[in-house]
């Protein structure tokens, strides 16, 4: 899995990784943290988030046109420093006032316009690490590996803002509302973390940085020249896989935003047994422990690899065994619940690269347009389960809390395996629609375009996350399971689209 990629991979995938998990940390509890800081109702909290979330994918764009012109690498650094001053404006905790809510905005501003700069420029530099013809046929698995990263980032988000939140509020003695503002400081030593990474092993992919003067420097093969009917058909066949996506991300983003409400007011607080060891962050990563070590005894070419492999799964066995409690119950917080997919990502990666490896092998690989179709069915189904548990359960309700604002009332005890089944099948078209979408860009965007090409994915994710909204608007307005199957429906309306337009995009593969 990990053989035969290039070293600068790993230092890209890591510094990624860094900047995530104080982004997803922030993430976990910010629509929360709206409507409880500042009273909002959820269609005026949904509001904001998915504007955030358009922001943090818009400005990509942006960022995209500016390292294409002063390089890839300089962009890099200049937003993880305006990132750092976005989280740590967020971190200050000011009150629930006109002032506060400005600040915040304006933190929400920088965060947005520094991932800008970061994320889609680190992302071609990735891709541009495969133009070396040694590590061309390694492309796709290299995306699926750098999303495996990010994903590392996720997982333990969301048990750190909650556990951060929880000793502030206890052992520092900050009111609830507060407290949340201990979890948007951890961004800013994440931050610090990714920047450290990325100079410290600089050496290894300096040369996807970019910039004029590298550029006339470096002893490069030349910049490939397409015909302006090539570029023209390859730049089409891209604005139509954004086009898709753009609903995926609106389905898919619904686990901050209207999924969370429904952890919050619907799903049990609480957890026993197997069901327990689920809510435990270090449970999670002994089961991707033994993933992975399973595939390493079955790969492995000699006895001392396969001895280590079997070591390392006993030993994650041997503490699950010790973590189980039959009788042993466990408070549920609703964003806990954002833990699953960055797990699912983690340990299915492996599972999902061997299985395409093996159609590869056989000539039966579906292309990437293909794979994103599929991803598109794949979220429908998610939808379809949520549509389905749904049936019977009361509407959203509301009461008035001490301090004068609405505050969300839990009405119902569904059980935790809704969700934690909804974000599986969820993060199984993620794995087919995401990575290989990264990786399709990089490979057709016409090479004096990458940059702006890549903002233009993550501006498709913007509209996406703009979409979110919908959740929020729904939420209390229409029955749940009709609330879900709006999702359900244009997953599999983009799903139609995509294979009508698949001969076109397959073309240019």
């Amino acid at each position: 899995m990990f053989e035969g990629q290039p070293k600068g991979l790993f230092a890209l995938a890591l510094a990624n990784t860094g900047e995530r998990f104080g982004y997803y940390t922030m993430l976990a509890v910010f629509a929360l943290f709206l409507r409880a800081n500042y009273g909002l109702s959820p269609a005026l909290a949904g509001t904001i988030y998915s504007a955030f979330l358009m922001l943090v994918y818009f400005f990509p764009l942006i960022g995209g046109i500016m390292a294409d012109k002063f390089g890839f690498g300089r962009m890099v650094t200049t937003g993880i420093l305006i990132m750092f001053a976005g989280y740590l404006l967020l971190a200050v905790p000011l009150g629930g006032d006109n002032t506060a809510l400005i600040v915040m905005l304006a933190a929400l501003l920088l965060i947005g316009f520094g991932t800008g700069l970061f994320k889609g420029n680190l992302q071609v530099m990735v891709g541009d690490l495969y133009n070396d013809p040694q590590f061309k046929d390694k492309r796709d698995s290299g995306f699926s590996i750098f999303y495996m990263a990010i994903n590392i980032g996720a997982l333990f988000a969301p048990t750190a803002a909650i556990k951060i939140k929880e000793y502030a509020e206890t052992a520092l003695g900050y009111s609830s509302n507060d407290a949340y503002h201990f979890s948007f400081a951890v961004a800013c030593a994440s931050l610090i973390l990714s920047i450290a990474i990325y100079y410290i092993f600089r050496s290894t992919f300096r040369h996807t940085e970019g910039g004029a003067k590298k550029a006339a420097a470096a002893d490069a093969a030349p910049v490939e020249e397409l015909s302006k009917e090539e570029t023209s058909q390859r730049i089409v066949a891209l604005c139509l896989v954004f086009a898709v996506v753009i609903f995926f991300w609106m389905a898919f983003h619904q686990n901050g935003l209207s999924l969370t409400y429904f952890a919050d007011e619907f799903t049990a607080q609480s957890a026993e047994g197997l069901q327990a060891m689920c809510f435990d962050v270090w449970n999670l990563v002994a089961v991707i422990f033994i993933v992975y070590a399973l595939f390493s005894l079955f790969q492995s070419k000699t006895n001392k690899g396969k001895t280590i492999s079997a070591i390392v799964i006993l030993a994650a066995l041997a503490f699950l065994f010790l973590q189980y409690d039959a009788n042993g119950s466990v408070t549920v917080s609703a964003p806990i619940f954002q833990q699953f997919n960055p797990f699912y990502v983690v340990a299915l990666t492996p599972v999902s690269m061997a299985i395409f490896g093996s159609l590869a092998a056989k000539g039966k690989e579906p292309s990437a347009p293909r794979k994103i179709a599929y991803g598109m069915i794949v979220a429908a189904i998610a939808y379809a389960l949520m549509a389905i548990g749904s049936f019977g359960l009361p509407m959203p309700q509301t009461e008035m809390g001490a301090d004068g604002n609405p505050v969300a009332v839990h009405v119902a005890d569904v059980t935790p395996n809704l969700l934690i089944m909804v974000y599986l099948v969820l993060t199984f078209g993620e794995l087919l629609l995401s990575p290989m979408g990264i990786s399709f860009v990089s490979k057709v965007a016409p090479p004096k375009y990458k940059g702006m090409m890549m903002g233009g994915w993550f501006v498709a994710t913007a509209i996406g996350n703009q979409l979110v909204v919908v959740g929020g608007l729904l939420w209390g307005a229409v029955p749940l399971w009709v609330c879900w199957s709006v999702f359900l429906g244009v997953c599999l309306i983009a799903a139609v689209f995509m294979f009508a337009m698949m001969k076109r995009l397959e073309k240019v593969c």
